[in-house]
């Protein structure tokens, strides 16, 4: 497979895992295989979707992570929406439907197969080389065991008048059917709204905190799950990182107390592959800290050793307008400083 390997798939569903070479509350027609019945819900229920892991991969020994993919035909099933799709499958619903020749609002049908194809690059310039680095920009959550990663999941951080804070941080505790005391800056926003003050919200399927905590070192900061799936991959939350139950459920197992991490903020990303093409990732700047973007842009070329001819700038110049929290080829390292 072009500029990638294979990684494990976790379900037989999955098209490609690729992963290429690179320096708190609430292609082709290829045979696509066939959705396992094991997926499906039982008549009724709600949509079964495969676990995040599609997400992690194994790089080749000494060659480090830059960017990883899903490729999934997917099966609708009851309850599923372009929203629901794009919350586990970390992209914009948008682009699921422009890539499907539907409308933004379509309401899709039970049975009809969607192409997903979702693709990230992974943030660089960071310390974790055993632990959880998550990007805010990116609601993007990246696990690294061993200086490789391991695994990658979309999330939902805080909003902007309520936001995620930012810096290396030590997992204190890991616990499950915790009960969500209820913060007072929550109950009054609850009171303001005209909602009903709770105080406490004891395990079960009201808690919005789901079944499993990872309490940070920033101050009231968790990593957790949801009893609202639909809402991961956004801004929506009082500052905490919102997980899939069954993504949550995957790090909990695989993190232990005292595990280092950092939450970074890199609306930016960019990196070149194994094959010597160019990438870059627009995301959102949710919390509006500005700056040249181009000029940012031009910095990370420079420290990557890129010379400015060998990117296609006016692509760049519409990603960051579009912002639209995918990573697409740039350009080619034909022009790499020093090459001859």
């Amino acid at each position: 497979m072009r500029r990638g390997v294979l990684g494990a798939l976790a379900m037989s569903t999955l098209l490609a895992v690729v992963v290429a070479r690179a320096a708190c509350e609430p292609s082709g027609a290829a045979q696509l295989p066939a959705y396992p019945s094991a997926g499906l819900p039982p008549a009724g229920g709600s949509a079964s979707l495969p676990p995040a892991s599609r997400f992690a991969g194994q790089p080749p020994a000494g060659k480090p992570v830059e960017f990883v993919e899903v490729a999934i035909e997917h099966p609708v099933v009851a309850g599923d929406s372009l929203s629901s799709l794009g919350a586990r499958y970390g992209i914009a619903y948008r682009l699921i439907a422009e890539a499907n020749g539907l409308a933004a609002d379509a309401h899709l049908k039970t049975g009809e197969r969607l192409f997903v194809r979702s693709r990230h690059l992974v943030p660089l310039g960071h310390d974790v080389s055993d632990g959880i680095v998550v990007n805010v920009p990116q609601r993007m959550a990246f696990l690294f065991e061993g200086g490789r990663l391991a695994g990658a999941w979309p999330v939902t951080v805080g909003r902007r008048n309520w936001q995620t804070p930012i810096g290396p941080f030590v997992v204190l505790n890991r616990q499950q059917d915790k009960t969500w005391y209820v913060p007072r800056s929550i109950q009054q926003e609850m009171r303001r709204e005209g909602r009903p003050v709770l105080t406490q919200v004891p395990p079960g399927p009201a808690n919005p905190l789901g079944r499993h905590w990872i309490g940070l070192s920033l101050p009231g900061i968790g990593i957790h799950g949801t009893n609202a799936p639909a809402s991961i991959y956004g801004f929506r939350s009082h500052g905490c990182i919102r997980m899939h139950p069954d993504d949550v459920a995957e790090l909990f197992a695989r993190v232990v107390t005292g595990a280092r991490g950092e939450i970074l903020y890199r609306p930016l990303l960019l990196a070149r592959d194994a094959a010597g093409e160019i990438w870059f990732e627009a995301n959102p700047d949710a919390y509006r800290r500005g700056g040249d973007r181009l000029a940012a842009v031009e910095r990370m070329a420079d420290v990557q050793g890129i010379a400015s001819a060998a990117i296609d700038w006016a692509q760049v110049a519409r990603m960051i307008e579009q912002r639209d929290g995918q990573a697409q080829p740039v350009g080619t390292a034909g022009y790499l400083k020093g090459a001859r």
